[in-house]
């Protein structure tokens, strides 16, 4: 089943022809080759000739001999047409050596419009941001949306029911072909896990013990929402019987936040206007991911409906932070082109006593920024003080 990426595409439309590198990143499986697909059959509907569209897929074995820089640029040259504009799509760019000098290289040239994709962060790291610096833009992407899983149903009623498909099923997009098959989805998220985990960060940040990586990520799992330090992971670990310090911690998280399979959300003090480092709080970038790893168990429903939270609020292109406010904790500070807004969010609020403690920290906050209450409750309470109080699944489809 295809889905049709509508937001990331008018992102990919609205850039079209500019100078500048597009670079799309996200985790493994989200997406980005189908979206790149979508763009290519656009710009041919558009009428751009395919003798102007070159796609390499660095992950297609036939290909292999392309991720040598020489090889990669010799071909792509080979195939510019000249005087007109050409298309250039570098899947998964990531496994060529020294490919930023490649992208600069095609940057300069005249009508060259360049679309990366990589499936992790350190891509845009170090040298390579310094060499592409001010030459690219970053279009950052999720698994499908709630949005998008309902529509995909065919209609957006019945909300509840398919909230709870969408995080036992997954939000990956392939997921939707294996809907009906719970076995065959949990083997497709273990073999994105293995990848990621396993496998890629393994190799790129040279990690030998493949089971502390995992128990460092199960335990992540397992506390998505909770406000957490490196010394604090390491402690758990060493008083489990499993010893690790915590400069290898902070190493196994980087790889989990590079390769997109975790989010870390940073502090902010909303009074004194500062970013804190430390006890940051983690979310993964799927539930169902969640799942295949670690079963049903914990599953704190107000957690998770955070986490999906969280994901829709930098979709919809914040910056997301957890707010402090003396010593009350607000859960999102979201900070864009469009101002700056809070947000609670709590599985229910019928209990008066649940609802006022939900409410204080945004009551805390004295300026005047738009404040919203997110909970499951089918009926919300009434707005107060001037915070709105919204239907979560509402909100994520967009009522």
């Amino acid at each position: 089943m295809l889905i049709e990426r509508k937001e990331y595409l008018d992102k990919l439309l609205g850039w079209k022809d500019k100078r500048i590198i597009k670079v799309i990143t996200g985790v493994r499986r989200c997406g980005k080759s189908t979206l790149m697909d979508m763009f290519r059959n656009r710009l041919m509907s558009d009428g751009v000739e395919a003798s102007r569209i070159v796609f390499i897929n660095f992950e297609d074995y036939d290909l292999y001999y392309l991720r040598d820089p020489a090889e990669l640029y010799n071909y792509i040259k080979s195939r510019l047409v000249p005087d007109k504009m050409n298309y250039i799509f570098l899947d998964e760019v990531q496994h060529v050596i020294d490919f930023a000098r490649i992208a600069d290289s095609l940057y300069i040239k005249k009508n060259v419009d360049l679309y990366l994709t990589g499936s992790n962060a350190y891509m845009l790291s170090g040298e390579i941001a310094t060499l592409l610096s001010g030459r690219y833009v970053v279009i950052s992407m999720l698994p499908l949306s709630f949005r998008e899983y309902a529509e995909s149903t065919g209609s957006t009623s019945e909300l509840g029911r398919k909230y709870a498909d969408y995080l036992v099923n997954s939000s990956f997009p392939y997921t939707l072909e294996l809907r009906d098959n719970a076995g065959e989805i949990r083997t497709y998220l273990d073999a994105i896990y293995n990848t990621v985990v396993v496998k890629d960060i393994t190799v790129r940040k040279k990690i030998r013990d493949t089971f502390m990586l995992e128990s460092i990520t199960r335990f992540l799992f397992d506390n998505i929402g909770n406000p957490l330090s490196s010394k604090r992971i390491s402690d758990t670990m060493t008083s489990d019987g499993r010893k690790i310090d915590v400069r290898t911690v902070e190493k196994m998280i980087e790889g989990l936040t590079d390769s997109y399979i975790l989010y870390r959300a940073n502090r902010y003090n909303i009074k004194g206007k500062q970013y804190l480092k430390t006890m940051e709080k983690y979310y993964a970038v799927d539930i169902g991911l969640r799942y295949a790893l670690l079963g049903a168990r914990n599953a704190d429903v107000g957690h998770i409906l955070e986490n999906v939270v969280y994901l829709e609020l930098l979709r919809r292109g914040n910056a997301v932070y957890v707010g402090k406010v003396d010593e009350k904790e607000v859960d999102f500070v979201t900070m864009s082109d469009k101002g700056t807004a809070y947000y609670q969010v709590a599985a229910t609020v019928r209990d008066d006593t649940v609802l006022q403690r939900e409410l204080a920290p945004l009551r805390a906050i004295r300026d005047n920024y738009p404040k919203t209450l997110l909970t499951l409750d089918e009926d919300p309470v009434s707005d107060r003080d001037g915070i709105l109080c919204k239907n979560a699944l509402d909100w994520l489809i967009g009522r």
